[in-house]
């Protein structure tokens, strides 16, 4: 898990005992029942993407507790939504399948997962119908599962869910900006729910 410029520093700071005792004792590649429970509870994550050429991006994916699912022993799946039409993550995905996802609970028990594997894209038309709001499913199999320290993590009250997440029965509120002068004759039409 750790590559040469991990270890550079890890010398540098005289962490590599704990940096091996660490991976001893909270790595893994499959999936926890604790992991499994925390990932669902989850009404957001942070996927770290790349392109072909190494150039990163990091997006923010957010939708009702339960849309990420750990569906085997090392692998989940969650449902892509209608966004800014740019894809960045998912083109990414097709350009380089390697993949960081980081996911946070931000309460008065902070606690963060990180999952590092590759992606692939399903547009299995049965599956979707399964999600609602899905434009495509994204399957992670993870390599590496591990916690972070959650020291620094605030204690933050979710208000209310996102009025836009998609429900099933329901047409999806779109956001002003595709209705805006500057956007509103390119913006596609959304693909009907299931």
């Amino acid at each position: 898990m750790y590559h040469q410029g991990n270890r550079e520093l890890q010398a540098r700071f005289g962490s590599e005992a704990l940096a091996d005792r660490l991976l001893e004792k909270t790595h893994r590649v499959a999936f926890t029942q604790s992991d499994k429970d925390f990932i669902e509870s989850c009404g957001f994550f942070f996927l770290a993407t790349a392109d072909a050429n190494a150039q990163p991006d990091c997006s923010f994916k957010g939708g009702p507790p339960g849309f990420v699912r750990v569906v085997a022993p090392n692998t989940l799946v969650y449902p892509d939504y209608d966004g800014n039409g740019m894809f960045k993550s998912l083109g990414n995905i097709r350009s380089n399948p390697k993949v960081g996802l980081l996911f946070i609970a931000m309460t008065d028990k902070p606690k963060r997962l990180r999952v590092n594997g590759t992606a692939e894209l399903s547009f299995d038309e049965a599956l979707l119908a399964q999600c609602p709001g899905a434009q495509v499913l994204v399957k992670i199999t993870a390599m590496h599962i591990f916690p972070n320290c959650p020291r620094y993590i605030p204690d933050m009250q979710q208000v209310a869910p996102s009025a836009y997440l998609p429900q099933a029965g329901c047409a999806p509120i779109e956001p002003a900006w595709k209705g805006f002068d500057s956007f509103k004759d390119v913006v596609p039409p959304r693909k009907p729910a299931a």
